[in-house]
Parts: C-alpha cells; structure tokens; sequence
C-alpha cells in the first residue's frame, strides 16, 4: 500500500498552516511552523505569483494531507461525490469525516491522523462487533466503534481514558469513554466539519 513516508512537519509548512498531523506536537513550541513559517526548501521565502490554478492545487493538497489520503483514493472519493446530489464539495468532506480512522481521531482515542490509522491497521477496532482493520472503512449513521477488548489496556488507550473531556468532540459523534466506544449519530454536515479548507476550489481544480 503506497503511503507517504516524509516529515509530517514539512507538509504544513507547505501549506503554510496546521494540519495536525503530530499530535500534541502540533500544539507545543516545538512546532517547526512556529519557528518557521514558511514553506520548505531553498526558494520557501520567496512569493510565488498565485494564480487561480495555484490556489486550486494548493488548497486540493491541503486536504489530501489533512486526511492523509493519496491522489488516487482522493479521486475516486470526488467522482463518487460528484456523482451524489447536492454540493460535490461538501459530500466530498462528509465522505472523508466518515473514514474509520477520521473517526477514531475525531473520538479522541488518538493522537493524529496517522496514529489513528496505524491503529486500525493493526485490528484493535471493531464496528459493531465486528473486527475492522481497514483505516478506508466508511462509517454510517447509528454504527458503534469500539477499542477490541483485548485492546483495551493498551497505553494508547489507557491514555485516551484518562485525558477523556479535554478534546472537543463534533457533536455528530457520542463518545463513551468508559467503555472505550464512540456512537455515530449521523453523518455531518458541512457547517460542523471544522477543517479549514475551501472545498470549492477543490470542485474547480477537478473539474477543469
């Protein structure tokens, strides 16, 4: 399975913002972005002439590496959203939210993106009962997410248990710490999914 293997660091510095792809990193001094804020590489200083398609591209790599997905994956989630009803951006926002290991990050049973895929990968979630390692694997409404009991004591989630009520949690899910699950209620709409992005020029950048 093809995946990135680069510095997570320098994908914001991209960007020139946040991702939070490290974790609590990403909230501490220690933030690369805080001491250098501007993009990688010998020409990062320099102001690049920002054309529309530019600004397209750019904002379709921020959520690519948001949610930690590749160009081919990605496109395949637009085609299937351009071919919903209603807006294609955001159907293309509410089926990445709905991703196994969004949701897992979302629930605050990881750190990151990529902690929460490595997790599902390795088989210590179930969806309503049901082992699930495919970090891809779509959620709908009123499924169960659960850490597997053999699972439970692991320190990832020892640590989650105990720092329960300090991450917000978006309102479409209803995590249970105690009993390590988290309900979805529904899917969400886009005036609760808090990424920053302009999904709109994503639909342009696709659709030239």
């Amino acid at each position: 399975m093809a995946r990135y293997t680069g510095a997570d660091c320098r994908r914001c510095r991209r960007e020139k913002m946040k991702l939070f792809l490290k974790g609590s990193k990403c909230e501490s001094a220690k933030c690369p972005l805080e001491t250098r804020p501007f993009p990688p590489g010998q020409h990062g200083r320099g102001r690049p002439k920002e054309t529309e398609y530019l600004l397209q591209m750019r904002e379709t790599q921020k959520v690519k590496r948001t949610y930690g997905v590749l160009e081919r994956q990605f496109r395949n989630y637009f085609e299937e959203a351009n071919k919903v009803g209603g807006k294609t951006g955001e159907v293309l926002l509410r089926i990445l939210e709905s991703r196994l290991d969004n949701v897992v990050y979302r629930a605050g049973f990881a750190k990151s993106r990529d902690m929460a895929r490595q997790l599902v990968t390795h088989g210590h979630f179930k969806v309503n009962g049901r082992k699930v390692n495919i970090p891809s694997y779509r959620v709908r409404a009123k499924d169960i997410v659960e850490v597997a009991p053999r699972s439970a004591e692991m320190t990832p989630f020892v640590v989650a248990r105990a720092e329960a009520g300090e991450k917000t949690i978006p309102a479409w899910l209803e995590p249970i710490p105690s009993k390590m699950k988290v309900l979805v209620h529904s899917l969400p709409e886009r005036q609760v999914i808090d990424t920053q992005v302009q999904e709109q020029l994503v639909v342009e950048f696709y659709s030239k």
